[in-house]
């Protein structure tokens, strides 16, 4: 309570501040029209931060062409603000205190399927990074994380993020305090997935070329085992007690199982949706389910974790990727790149309750606290 109200005055001050210097003669006012809009600025974005603070949780979409992350107030369904973290954003996550926002961005340009890669223009590698973006003031501060930075993920202590970089095969491990790369891991061509494991001491990346999972030691940032998974994983969940992780092959059309202990394949499950492409994955907060998202396949297949079986499949909008779920378990959310919008579906009854519009092209969700 106390919080909001001061920044509630916070915001007043600066608006009556704008306001004064807009009192002034007009030579005055040209002179100080840039200090002027920066104060505007500032007050806008302290209020939204004000308002988005005092709801909530909140979801983050990043939205790969629109070059922007659009934040949703879950209480409401309403977008309530949109931050601009860089260019081509995909992999969004937020740090362990909830206070910053992580985004991946990319200056390769955008291929894909009936996309002839030799006729697009070099990448723009100074527009490769991590942004990290202060949810308070919405500033950005940018780590090199290397080339074509795609997923990432972050050390419960918020200390290292582990970044998959596409177009080099390797995943770059960042010193989030001083913005340094501390190691460089080859894990296959084309990484993706990123995914650090309940304890805390793994962090798993898979290789879609390779159509392997490598599972590195955040001790000493050594490869531990090398996993054989279907073809093309995209990304990968464990359960909460880390005993197991789910693999999701767009191209195989499967998802492999894997004891998260041994490295060893206990089950490889076939995902019976028509035109599934299983691409993104998240689990209920009980582990009991698995949601993977199936790309053109339009739908989420929902696994039981105790059978390792799908339970069904559930139609949410065109090409899902981004996949998350609520803190209390109650909705499932997926990005729906081609429809520019996104999903929200009721696990109760396993239906999609309503789509909100979320930008260009939205590619990753990240769910707060």
């Amino acid at each position: 309570m106390t919080t909001n109200i001061s920044r509630a005055s916070a915001v007043s001050a600066v608006a009556l501040c704008a306001a004064l210097a807009a009192c002034k003669g007009g030579e005055q006012k040209a002179a100080g029209s840039e200090s002027t809009a920066a104060v505007t600025n500032a007050a806008g974005n302290a209020a939204g931060n004000a308002a988005t603070t005092a709801t909530g949780p909140l979801v983050y979409v990043s939205d790969e062409d629109g070059h922007s992350v659009t934040v949703i107030d879950s209480r409401t369904d309403s977008v309530v603000r949109t931050i601009n973290p860089g260019q081509r954003p995909r992999g969004v996550r937020l740090m362990p205190d909830g206070k910053t926002l992580v985004v991946a961005v990319s200056g390769s340009p955008k291929g894909g399927p009936g996309v002839d890669e030799s006729k697009l223009p070099p990448p723009d590698r100074s527009k490769d990074g991590i942004a990290l973006v202060d949810l308070a003031t919405d500033s950005v501060r940018r780590l090199q994380g290397g080339h074509d930075p795609e997923n990432f993920d972050i050390t419960p202590d918020g200390k290292f993020i582990y970044v998959s970089n596409e177009d080099a095969g390797t995943a770059t491990v960042l010193d989030v305090p001083t913005g340094n790369i501390v190691a460089t891991i080859k894990v296959g061509a084309e990484p993706e997935g990123v995914k650090v494991t309940p304890d805390g001491k793994e962090m798993w990346v898979t290789s879609e070329g390779r159509g392997t999972v490598t599972v590195i030691n955040v001790a000493n940032n050594k490869v531990v085992a090398t996993v054989k998974a279907g073809k093309r994983p995209r990304s990968l969940v464990f359960t909460p007690d880390g005993a197991k992780a789910y693999v999701p092959a767009e191209v195989g059309g499967d998802v492999t199982v894997v004891n998260a202990k041994n490295y060893k394949v206990l089950k490889t499950i076939k995902v019976t949706s028509p035109d599934a492409k299983p691409m993104g994955s998240a689990i209920s907060p009980d582990g009991k389910f698995v949601y993977i998202s199936n790309g053109r396949g339009g739908t989420v297949s929902v696994i039981s974790t105790a059978a390792d079986s799908i339970v069904t499949n559930i139609p949410v909008g065109k090409r899902p990727w981004g996949i998350g779920v609520m803190p209390d378990g109650k909705t499932l959310w997926t990005a729906n790149g081609p429809g520019n919008d996104v999903s929200v579906v009721d696990l109760a009854t396993n239906s999609v309750l309503k789509h909100i519009p979320a930008g260009k092209s939205p590619w990753g969700i990240a769910i707060s606290q």
